[in-house]
């Protein structure tokens, strides 16, 4: 074997193990998502879930909020908080694909660092039509932070001024689209926007372009197949956070397809 095909097939190991630790931190980071998925899983004004559905008050590290799925005081057939099994291959699955399409580069931190954040706001939004502000608010400006310490490295595929412009971007056409119609499009997306923008601004305009019609176009697939098997009509309310993250997820991988930016 010559020097550059070792250095192929030692690339290709390395990959190889980078997904696989993504995959392996997307689950054990999804094990403890439904304790606060469960927490935060309340109407609007309500303060957040102290108890269990029992009424046993939930304690643990960091403040109660991170914990097994069911309640020790219930016993082990009690009724858990959310699908942990679920949330735990969603959060590998999750991972490894972003692991996949970005590669051994800096920014691949700062996406395996949102995707625990990113499964616990499509959970919530699922419960009860919500993106809380205690999460996106501070996850936007996390991602600017991340975004702009993985530009000092090298290696990266992205530019972070851009990244920052396309969260402001996505997050102004969010706002549009909220004031003309804030029974169909929730504030708590536009703040999810700020992020999800800073994301796929990161790879370039097709990307955010890309990323954010892949997320209307799911949501509409989504609707219609309410409407045809549920009867449901069309103004009945759906969750769009998830199909928000769902395109982000997308774009990321039309960026690694098409070699973006």
């Amino acid at each position: 074997m010559d020097a550059t095909a070792a250095l192929a097939a030692a690339g290709d190991a390395t990959a190889v193990l980078v997904v696989a630790g993504a995959a392996l931190w997307g689950a054990a980071t999804g094990l403890l998502v439904p304790r606060a998925a469960y927490r935060l899983s309340v109407p609007p004004r309500e303060p957040w879930r102290s108890g269990c559905p029992a009424g046993h008050p939930l304690s643990g590290p960091g403040g109660g909020w991170l914990g097994r799925a069911t309640c020790p005081a219930c016993g082990p057939g009690s009724r858990p908080y959310a699908p942990a099994p679920v949330a735990a291959v969603l959060g590998a699955a999750v991972c490894a694909t972003l692991a996949a399409a970005a590669g051994v580069r800096p920014e691949l931190l700062v996406w395996l660092a949102l995707a625990p954040f990113a499964v616990l706001l499509a959970l919530v939004d699922r419960a009860v039509h919500r993106l809380p502000d205690v999460l996106t608010l501070p996850l936007a400006a996390a991602t600017a932070a991340g975004l702009g310490l993985a530009a000092l490295l090298p290696g990266t595929a992205g530019d972070w001024p851009r990244a920052l412009l396309g969260g402001l971007a996505l997050g102004a056409c969010y706002f549009t689209l909220f004031l003309i119609n804030p029974r169909g499009m929730g504030f708590g997306d536009v703040k999810l926007a700020l992020t999800l923008g800073q994301v796929l601004g990161w790879y370039g305009w097709p990307v955010l372009f890309a990323g954010t019609f892949a997320a209307f176009l799911a949501g509409a697939v989504h609707g219609l197949g309410l409407m045809v098997l549920r009867g449901a009509g069309r103004k009945a309310a759906m969750p769009f956070g998830p199909f928000m993250l769902a395109g982000a997820l997308a774009g990321v991988v039309y960026a690694a397809a098409t070699g973006s930016p």
